[in-house]
């Protein structure tokens, strides 16, 4: 499934730090996966799932196979051209942004929570209205919307963050917590680290993800998106996306057309299950591995193994 998320705000708010921070990401999957496409406004990044490593290690012990590659799913984020003032009858690049903004499948809308650096106070209320407005006067006021606060350094640990986003959800009127805290300067800092030096850094913030990972399970929930994996026997683990409450029949498809046109049965195993049997072998054994049809609903999390004809 082809998840993209745009990036929209006003000038100086941050948008192009944030989506720095993406670019690194996207060189870092790029350097796995050297199929994956970069455009210069385009970054794709790999969506965090531990999930996808605990399923590695066990099919690793279970068939011998050493450093059994990982395919994780992605995330298509896009810098949408600026925004200003007057956007819907064409002022700046306008028409750029509305065309452009009606093609994602959901809006993360940056807002400045701190002064600019030539003394220009933040606004962050009257500048979520501008964009707002703008929007809903370009006819796309009903796209999905995750509203990212860009918080100065002083601002990023779990205690200040739980507090602004309390604060801003009664700001902004919101009826449920689509908001993602991040210091898009950090998050630009944080990418260029080692995976481990990363942690460390997080661990010290008392944040368990960064500002991205954050956003794009954000984005994930907002869609009401689920993950499933597949093994394909040792020679990769990969996940999947699509929408909760799909069939196997659908999730076949996402694989390969000609899965779904050749559907036979699905052999599922819970990802608890999964781990809790150490694998296919087990899981079998154990009785918790069940043959489905086509009309199976794929839950969260499904190890599965697809069946199709010729």
């Amino acid at each position: 499934m082809n998840l993209s998320v745009g990036i929209v705000g006003l000038p100086n708010v941050g948008k192009s730090t944030l989506f720095n921070a993406l670019l690194k990401k996207q060189a870092a999957l790029v350097a796995d996966y050297p199929f994956t496409t970069i455009e210069p406004n385009v970054g794709i990044v790999p969506v965090p799932d531990e999930n996808l490593d605990k399923i590695q290690k066990i099919e690793e012990e279970e068939l011998k196979i050493p450093n059994i590659p990982i395919v994780p799913s992605t995330v298509k984020f896009i810098d949408i051209a600026g925004l200003v003032k007057g956007a819907h009858q064409g002022e700046g690049l306008g028409n750029k942004f509305l065309s452009h903004i009606r093609e994602v499948s959901v809006i993360a809308h940056i807002v400045r929570l701190f002064d600019g650096s030539a003394g220009d106070k933040s606004n962050p209320i009257e500048d979520y209205e501008i964009v707002k407005v703008e929007l809903e006067l370009g006819g796309v006021e009903n796209k999905p919307e995750i509203i990212v606060l860009n918080v100065p350094e002083s601002e990023y640990n779990q205690d200040s963050i739980d507090r602004i986003c309390a604060e801003y959800i009664k700001l902004f009127n919101l009826q449920n917590n689509d908001i993602v805290v991040v210091s898009a300067r950090i998050d630009d800092e944080l990418s260029g680290f080692s995976d481990e030096d990363q942690k460390k850094y997080l661990q010290d913030l008392d944040l368990p993800y960064s500002g991205v990972e954050r956003l794009i399970k954000k984005a994930f929930k907002k869609l009401d998106l689920i993950s499933f994996y597949t093994t394909k026997g040792g020679k990769e683990i990969r996940s999947w996306t699509i929408r909760r409450g799909e069939t196997a029949l659908t999730a076949s498809s996402e694989i390969h057309t000609d899965f779904g046109k050749n559907f036979i049965k699905a052999e599922v195993v819970s990802f608890n299950d999964f781990v809790a049997n150490n694998g296919w072998k087990g899981s079998r054994a154990a009785g918790k591995a069940d043959l489905c049809g086509k009309d199976y609903i794929i839950n969260d999390g499904d190890v599965v193994e697809f069946k199709i004809g010729r």
